[in-house]
């Protein structure tokens, strides 16, 4: 195979975290008065982290105060701490690609905008952890996806050149932090993307799920 390791997104590729996010941000605009947000809405509103997903929900024409955002990010913290992980769904194929991907000997990592508070007890609580060799998390960076900081931090922990890792994501962002690191990028259909379907010409492969993803990976070979 000509890859060494494989990264994975989180939300929207691994597990369906929408309904824990949406329930968090429900808790939270309540708390602080501001008007109520549909599950589509805040599925719309997931891609860039914890702090845009709270500053999109507070925004109605304008956007919040600094002080504003500041209490409500507070606020979510608190509540999504308590649901996460209470309603999120592993996505079909994920538990089969991950055992052909750990079966395969490859260096295995996620790399998400999720902050790290949330992160690993989102895996634990899941069953995954012992899947991954590296997590990084939205804060354990300077920058989120799409920059390519968070891959290529994945990298140098795996000890990889960034052209044998691949990157597996949901969204524009995936796309666009692996094309910026250097990284081939497969993408899966389900997932968040902001509200907009991704695009297979931005990706490398457009696959069902994880387990067609490795098979993709078997034959994939540079242009």
């Amino acid at each position: 195979m000509h890859f060494q390791s494989v990264t994975f997104d989180l939300d929207g590729t691994l597990l369906d975290t929408i309904a824990d996010l949406a329930e968090g941000c429900r808790l939270m605009l309540a708390e602080v008065g501001a008007p109520a947000r549909s599950q589509a809405e805040v599925h719309s509103f997931v891609g860039k982290g914890m702090a845009v997903l709270v500053e999109r929900c507070l925004t109605h024409g304008q956007a919040p105060t600094a002080e504003a955002l500041y209490a409500a990010i507070e606020s979510f913290k608190r509540h999504y701490s308590e649901v996460n992980g209470r309603l999120t769904q592993i996505y079909p194929g994920v538990q089969e690609g991950l055992e052909a991907w750990k079966a395969s000997g490859l260096k295995m990592g996620v790399v998400t905008n999720k902050p790290g508070m949330f992160t690993e007890a989102l895996l634990e609580r899941m069953g995954m952890t012992a899947y991954f060799d590296v997590i990084v998390s939205g804060d354990t960076t300077a920058h989120k996806k799409p920059h390519p900081e968070p891959i290529l931090h994945a990298c140098r922990l795996f000890g990889v050149r960034p052209d044998r890792n691949l990157h597996i994501g949901d969204s524009e962002n995936d796309i666009l932090s692996a094309r910026a690191a250097g990284c081939p990028t497969f993408c899966v259909p389900y997932g968040y993307n902001e509200g907009k379907p991704v695009d297979s010409a931005d990706c490398d492969a457009l696959v069902s799920d994880l387990l067609a993803a490795y098979r993709q990976a078997l034959t994939f070979k540079t242009s």
